[in-house]
């Protein structure tokens, strides 16, 4: 009878270790494809402007943060928050420097730093410079949307 406990115990041990590492490769999949999105998602904001980038990344339910802590609620409010006149004439780069995925990868986030340029009234341009922090989650079609920003 021990010699099947054996065989028992060792195939449950492999099977642990295969679920551990389809784990850590789902996550470190999860990573590359946030770190991915974020470049077309910068990509998309340079060559389709601001307020059709942020809201084809938004999630249908997504949440952004901007001037004096105001939030703007879901994909429809946030395009037209960024349809003002001050996106219309500025534009926006950014890099993370942190790209980080749950082990089920279903949800991310990224961090690093930004840089908006824009235009002032005498021509002269103007640049804002932070932080970011952005929380992914993926669909239900496999693509990344964010939920926070």
């Amino acid at each position: 009878m021990r010699i099947l406990r054996l065989p028992i115990s060792l195939l449950f041990c492999f099977f642990i270790l295969s679920c551990s590492q389809n784990q850590t490769g789902l996550r470190e999949k999860s990573k590359v494809e946030i770190a991915a999105a974020e470049k077309d998602f910068e990509k998309m904001a340079g060559e389709k402007g601001i307020a059709e980038a942020f809201a084809f990344f938004a999630d249908s339910g997504a949440v952004i943060k901007r001037q004096n802590d105001t939030l703007i609620k879901g994909k429809e409010n946030i395009r037209s928050f960024y349809a003002g006149d001050f996106f219309k004439t500025a534009s926006v780069k950014w890099t993370p420097d942190f790209v980080d995925a749950s082990e089920s990868g279903d949800m991310g986030y990224t961090y690093g730093k930004f840089t908006w340029q824009s235009k002032d009234s005498s021509g002269q341009v103007q640049e804002i410079h932070g932080v970011f922090h952005t929380v992914w989650k993926r669909q239900a079609d496999g693509n990344w949307k964010y939920v926070w920003d």
